[in-house]
């Protein structure tokens, strides 16, 4: 895999999912596309860089499948998790003395999100001082009960950061890793359509509804994205995904970074 073929599955990998793919990643990347071009029965990367880009109706999913498997998501977008780090906490070690502090990973899928806020908050405040929780929902019962269970394979925990490493009980043997019960405990998972009802009572701090709304007619967005304003505290920040904005569509957040924004009304 020569550096030109890392460079274009790493455009590609960005552009359709806001996956990084950092000199880091290449042999991770060298290995799961070698599966690929050994299943398409093509010859090397080469071959299989020019088949992506002339089948990309048929390949991509097949392309994010295989680099996702054992990057996972952890992380993913990793800005809003330096923002939340570097500028949410701090106001709230001002501002949440005494008082809740609610999070809501509105598209958690099989619960890589929402740890990777519980970890964020673990590694920059102290959580045992707090009270905060974080409301993980999804349509999809079943990443649901595996984002309960909270255990993950060592190839997708090995991708993170080496101090993250810490947030999980590692078992050599089964190959597996475990999120730490103190993170744990920090979620709830629920089912929960966001087009349905929300019987939630109470008011969030952050939202999370990332890569959901491009599925979404620009009314259905207007209503979601009302709805989720609703939901948020004054002042409160919501992030959505890389592909996705907010203009055009609703008046009641502010831009204040990238896919970043907060509540004005």
């Amino acid at each position: 895999m020569t550096d030109e073929n890392f460079k274009f599955l790493a455009d590609i990998a960005y552009e359709i999912s806001g996956i990084v793919l950092g000199e880091h990643k290449k042999e991770l990347v060298y290995s799961r596309i070698a599966r690929r071009i050994r299943k398409l029965s093509l010859q090397n990367f080469d071959q299989y860089c020019q088949y992506l880009e002339s089948h990309r109706d048929l390949e991509t999913n097949e392309f994010v499948n295989s680099i996702t498997t054992n990057l996972t998501s952890f992380f993913r977008e990793s800005h809003h998790f330096e923002y939340l780090a570097k500028t949410v906490i701090p106001e709230w070690k001002k501002t949440k003395i005494n008082q809740p502090i609610r999070i809501w990973s509105s598209a958690c899928s099989t619960g890589p999100e929402p740890y990777s806020i519980a970890i964020t908050l673990n590694k920059n405040m102290n959580i045992k001082s707090f009270d905060v929780k974080i409301l993980a929902t999804d349509l999809d019962s079943e990443v649901l009960a595996k984002g309960r269970a909270g255990e993950y394979s060592l190839d997708d925990i090995e991708q993170l950061p080496r101090d993250y490493l810490s947030s999980f009980v590692r078992n050599e043997k089964s190959g597996m890793g475990m999120v730490k019960p103190e993170l744990k405990e920090l979620i709830k998972f629920n089912r929960l359509n966001l087009l349905g009802p929300w019987p939630m009572k109470v008011k969030f701090d952050v939202i999370f509804c990332r890569n959901v709304v491009i599925y979404f007619n620009k009314e259905t967005q207007r209503e979601l994205f009302d709805r989720l304003a609703d939901a948020l505290e004054d002042g409160g920040y919501l992030f959505i995904g890389h592909s996705e904005t907010l203009h055009g569509v609703s008046n009641r957040f502010e831009s204040i970074g990238r896919t970043i924004y907060k509540k004005v009304k």
